[in-house]
């Protein structure tokens, strides 16, 4: 049997894919993934710094491990992604159970890195550093390389082979799978600590993403979401000085896959987005109608402070410019609020803009320091936290105020959804559904001779990116299908699904 490993993700969809590919690689040498710690030989946590409540998460698993390690002395504890690049050595005088600091642009040697903790006869390698309870440390940061070109041939680039190497196997559930497109971030937002734990943008060779989404397509996803930290940034400048941009990207992903029923892609940057990227979204029918495009504030003072680098009006303009060409578009964002020196008047301008672009939902937070960035350094944390609290909310209330208004509409409409999985707040027994049952020998799944009446709840998600709870049986995960909204709270709707 091969060394259990487990392994916990937190963060953004960079992280999930960083672990899915990570994965792949570490499976293919003969590592069990196990279902928790306690079953384990190995355990990682893929962090995230960009939230404080997330690396408090960390801190606190990491805390619960210490005794663990004390019980288990030969047990391998590693910390990757963006915490350990952002708390680089540091992180053993706190934690000195830690055995591994690996950061997200140095995944590819962790493997290696992972061997060399885990055998203890190991010869030392580039990533020693310092020896813990007879086991060596291993240490692979950004910070010790000088990997700083933002278009780089695949050949040049160590990290592209994580990609590359993707493999897909016949258990793996690939129906809604992410492919990267870029790596790092070249904006600096004052409160963002990316660019310093993910390095500058690198943009993989188009073709490289076109045959990873082909093999996925071909695998039987029916949705894949290009990732990147300003996704619509892309530009690959090749050997001849030729460049292909966002836009001519997505068209020839639509052209090569037209087995794959869905695209999309996230996180858009506001001052980037081309006309030339709207119109590919509008004449390409399989890219879904959906932009997340980050506003952070509605006041172009506090904007400016951010380093944001455009103004309310112009993201207004670029939303005007997108619900023109896409009137049934899809819109969600992202705020932070209590940003040191906010008044109530550049509250009161979020507010209106929020209203104004009828986002379908928005990621609220508040404002909180985070270590290495340069607002932490620039400004004062002024705003009272009882007033970042208030001003969250009443966003909030906002928010919630426009989605029911949003969701309402979409009651009767019929819409097209991809089953994700079982909910998991209810499932219960009900009398099977006829519709359901019908659906069931209508070509999207084999009559079963045993199925149950039990009917369970399901969560599926609409091309505009929309949840809907449906009822049906778990053997539609993953399945494109008809649903007609029947009812819709502010953040959901409720549909039942037909036959057609």
């Amino acid at each position: 049997m091969g060394r259990r490993l487990y392994i916990e993700t937190f963060g953004c969809q960079m992280n999930v894919l960083d672990t899915q590919l990570v994965l792949g690689q570490l499976r293919a040498q003969g590592y069990q993934v196990v279902d928790t710690p306690d079953d384990a030989d190995i355990v990682l946590y893929n962090t995230c710094s960009v939230r404080e409540h997330a690396e408090q998460k960390v801190w606190s698993r990491l805390g619960e491990l210490r005794a663990t390690k004390q019980q288990r002395p030969n047990l391998v504890i590693g910390v990757i992604g963006c915490m350990a690049e952002r708390e680089g050595t540091g992180l053993f005088r706190r934690y000195p159970h830690v055995n591994i600091l690996c950061g997200p642009a140095e995944l590819d040697k962790l493997p290696a890195m992972l061997h060399n903790a885990v055998v203890t006869s190991a010869k030392p390698s580039d990533t020693d550093h310092v020896s813990h309870s007879g086991r060596r440390r291993q240490v692979a940061l950004m910070a010790s390389t000088t990997r700083r070109s933002s278009t780089l041939a695949a050949t040049d680039d160590h990290l592209e082979n994580l990609d590359l190497s993707r493999s897909v196997s016949s258990t793996d559930d690939v129906s809604q799978a992410y492919v990267r497109i870029t790596r790092g971030c070249n904006k600096f937002c004052t409160y963002c600590v990316v660019p310093y734990t993910r390095g500058p943008e690198v943009h993989r060779p188009p073709q490289n993403i076109i045959d990873e989404v082909i093999k996925l397509a071909d695998a039987g996803a029916r949705e894949v979401t290009l990732l990147g930290q300003t996704v619509n940034h892309y530009a690959y400048r090749h050997p001849d000085a030729r460049v292909t941009s966002f836009a001519d990207l997505l068209y020839r992903i639509h052209e090569a896959t037209p087995a794959l029923p869905r695209l999309r892609f996230v996180t858009s940057f506001p001052r980037d987005f081309t006309d030339a990227a709207l119109q590919a979204m509008r004449d390409c029918p399989r890219i879904c109608h959906y932009l997340h495009i980050p506003a952070q504030s509605g006041s172009d003072r506090i904007l400016k402070l951010m380093n944001r680098g455009y103004t309310a009006r112009q993201y207004l303009d670029l939303i005007d410019r997108a619900k023109s060409m896409m009137p049934d578009i899809s819109l969600a964002t992202d705020f932070i609020v209590g940003f040191p020196t906010e008044t109530e008047d550049d509250h009161r301008r979020s507010m209106d803009l929020l209203r104004y672009c009828r986002f379908k939902n928005s990621f609220i937070f508040k404002y909180s320091p985070r270590p290495g960035t340069i607002a932490i350094d620039r400004f004062e944390d002024d705003v009272p936290e009882p007033d970042k609290r208030r001003r969250n909310n009443e966003l909030l209330a906002v928010q919630q105020e426009v989605s029911a208004e949003n969701n309402r509409q979409m009651i009767g409409k019929r819409v097209e959804v991809i089953i994700e999985g079982e909910s998991k707040l209810t499932s219960r027994q009900a009398k099977a559904d006829p519709s359901f049952v019908d659906l069931t020998i209508a070509g999207n799944k084999p009559a079963h001779p045993h199925l149950s009446p039990t009917v369970t709840q399901l969560i599926a998600r609409t091309r505009g990116d929309q949840i809907v709870c449906v009822d049906g049986g778990p053997f539609l995960k993953g399945q494109l299908l008809r649903v007609q909204i029947t009812d819709s709270q502010s953040l959901t709707l409720f549909g039942k699904l037909i036959a057609d």
